[in-house]
């Protein structure tokens, strides 16, 4: 996901190059090579098979989303599901043992994120989003789940918002009181964020509220609504805060610059996660792979140390692009859940690893 090359080129400038841009890209620096930084060791407990796509960089961003009550997908009762990319072919669906419930073949999806607060009949709905690249359909395409459906219910494509990004590559939702977010980060350093509706048919509707540039190549977003902060990893650059509210426009505040053993090149995904000690932001810091660690429920960002993932029941992880996390009780995992991508897997091609978050608060002592 670091087309170095591309950078030289103004990459994806025009929709001639989108293809080629989205599907040979240039390792930047860090990923696959190998090489990990100082970090205490978390070892992760299971992980996917291989996504389907072999040889190529193809597995990228997970999403998690828990239920407090038993749900069926595709015809198998589960507590909640991992949502994972594979960015040449599609969305797979993963329950919390890492097993495939569902696959879905929709072309060259790059982040993906979960968020609730959506109804569609009258029914309550999960709402996944995807930055989707695929030449023709270049946009969020999004999905619905529905909780309270039998048999064969599955994660089904509700809809797309069209932008003018032309190259969409980072995504995440978030919550502001009622309104829901779609914020799309293009692969330029565009910001671009919607208010994600429902019109009288059930189909999606998305309003621009903010258009922002970013400056250079950027990707991971997260989202903070107690706080009102959207964090971006500029990957070049370092981790910016925004204000949630697109009202805030361009105004950020650079929280950690690109740094030797806390946030190496490319910065990449971003997630949150809460419990009982706080509520933190982890990183990718996917030149030397590892992941940094903030807790942001304070005045100001706190740098909490940085962990890495080694080898253990399940080998470690290398050159990380996207990550997620889930707070509480999160299937068999009683404090959360951190699912993170894995670019060299020893078996097979990439995946994802499930690690424990109580692992990871343990070994940084929070």
């Amino acid at each position: 996901m670091r087309p170095s090359l591309a950078r030289s080129l103004s990459a994806c400038a025009a929709l001639a190059l989108l293809a080629a841009c989205a599907t040979h890209e240039v390792d930047y620096q860090g990923e696959g090579a190998g090489l990990v930084g100082p970090g205490a060791p978390v070892q992760a407990v299971l992980e996917t098979p291989s996504v389907g796509t072999a040889g190529q960089d193809a597995a990228d961003d997970p999403a998690v989303w828990a239920s407090a009550s038993p749900v069926t997908i595709m015809g198998q009762q589960t507590s909640g599901f991992v949502a994972g990319t594979d960015k040449k072919s599609g969305l797979y669906i993963y329950g919390f043992d890492g097993q495939i419930l569902q696959f879905l073949p929709e072309g060259l999806l790059n982040n993906v994120d979960v968020v609730e607060g959506l109804s569609v009949g009258g029914r309550p709905q999960v709402v996944l989003g995807a930055s989707d690249r695929t030449p023709g359909k270049t946009g969020i395409s999004l999905y619905t789940f529905d909780p309270a459906g039998t048999g064969q219910n599955g994660v089904r494509y509700w809809g797309a918002v069209a932008t003018d990004v032309v190259e969409p590559y980072g995504f995440c939702f978030a919550r502001r009181g009622a309104e829901v977010y779609a914020i799309l980060v293009g692969h330029e350093g565009e910001l671009r964020q919607f208010i994600l509706g429902v019109d009288a048919a059930g189909r999606p509707t998305a309003r621009l509220v903010r258009t922002a540039e970013i400056g250079t190549i950027s990707e991971g977003c997260a989202a903070d609504e107690a706080t009102d902060a959207l964090y971006i990893n500029e990957e070049n650059v370092g981790l910016w805060r925004y204000g949630l509210n697109p009202a805030s426009g361009a105004v950020r505040t650079l929280i950690q610059p690109i740094a030797k053993d806390i946030l190496v090149a490319d910065a990449e995904g971003l997630t949150i996660i809460t419990d009982a000690s706080g509520r933190y932001l982890i990183a990718s810091s996917q030149g030397d792979s590892t992941f940094p660690v903030w807790r942001i429920d304070g005045p100001a960002p706190e740098y909490k140390g940085r962990f890495k993932i080694v080898d253990g029941v399940v080998d470690g992880v290398t050159g990380t692009d996207g990550l997620a996390a889930a707070s509480g009780q999160v299937g068999p995992f009683p404090d959360g859940l951190v699912v993170i991508q894995d670019d060299v897997n020893d078996v097979g091609t990439q995946n994802f690893k499930y690690v424990d978050w109580r692992d990871i608060r343990r070994a940084l002592g929070l």
